[in-house]
């Protein structure tokens, strides 16, 4: 069982990476790609302000630090000048907690500092990358785009094409249809030119005269025998009916039928 499991799955993958395949199109994920490049991008753009950001306002809590020390300064100063060595103690234990937390920001400015640089060269970086892959994607898209449409007109040149190949099949029935039709028509013309085909009415009705004529022509000599064997004489040659001139039929005797085959041509 767990083989018949294991193979199940292998063709169930296989399926679903082809049907993947056919509906993927390689320029959409790559146009994908670059989005998510571009969002990638703008993230470390949006860390390297933030902590240029912060930077700048340590720098600016320095700054003010530094002038209240030395507004101190001064003043512990004009303390000693008045004899008031007590004021001048406290100013100058004043500068002397403005001077750690100085220390203490100049420090963290310089961390961020370094932080700054490290993002800034970061994004640069980065952003050579996705210009590069921009470059590639463009390139890539073209390339596929020009391949795509060669194939179509491959396919409709060749008749590869689904609707070409219906198409290409409809002509072909129809000319092997005509060639037929013409086939026979040509058969028909050669046989009625040949005499092989003739008016079938005008047969049957030629036959009919034939045969009505043959039957008149026996019944006269049987008749005429007859009368011959009852007067005890020689019977008659045999009569036979021949076309008259004038389109009608005459009953002749047997010579007389030689005699007219003869002149004829």
């Amino acid at each position: 069982m767990p083989g018949i499991f294991a193979r199940l799955k292998t063709i169930f993958g296989a399926k679903a990476d082809a049907a993947l395949d056919k509906l993927e199109d390689p320029r959409e994920t790559l146009d994908y790609s670059y989005q998510r490049q571009l969002e990638l991008l703008q993230q470390v753009r949006r860390g390297v302000a933030d902590v240029a950001t912060s930077r700048k306002r340590v720098e600016l809590q320095i700054g003010q630090l530094e002038q209240q020390s030395a507004k101190l300064q001064d003043q512990a100063q004009k303390a000693l000048t008045l004899d008031r060595e007590d004021l001048a103690r406290e100013a100058l234990t004043r500068k002397s907690g403005l001077t750690t937390q100085i220390n203490d920001l100049k420090a963290q400015h310089a961390q961020l500092q370094a932080e700054e640089e490290k993002l800034t060269l970061a994004q640069q970086r980065l952003q050579a990358k996705v210009e590069a892959f921009r470059t590639r994607k463009e390139t890539i898209k073209a390339t596929y785009t020009a391949a795509e449409a060669q194939t179509r007109i491959n396919e409709a040149m060749s008749g590869i094409g689904d609707e070409l190949g219906d198409v290409g099949q409809a002509i072909q029935r129809a000319e092997d249809k005509t060639a037929q039709m013409q086939a026979r028509a040509g058969a028909i013309d050669e046989l009625i030119a040949s005499g092989a085909l003739e008016d079938v009415s005008a047969h049957g009705q030629g036959d009919d005269i034939a045969r009505e004529l043959e039957a008149m022509s026996s019944q006269a000599d049987v008749e005429a025998e007859l009368a011959a064997l009852k007067s005890g004489s020689t019977p008659p040659p045999p009569q036979a009916i021949l076309p008259g001139e004038d389109g009608g039929d005459i009953v002749a005797t047997e010579a007389q039928k030689d005699a007219a085959e003869g002149t004829q041509p």
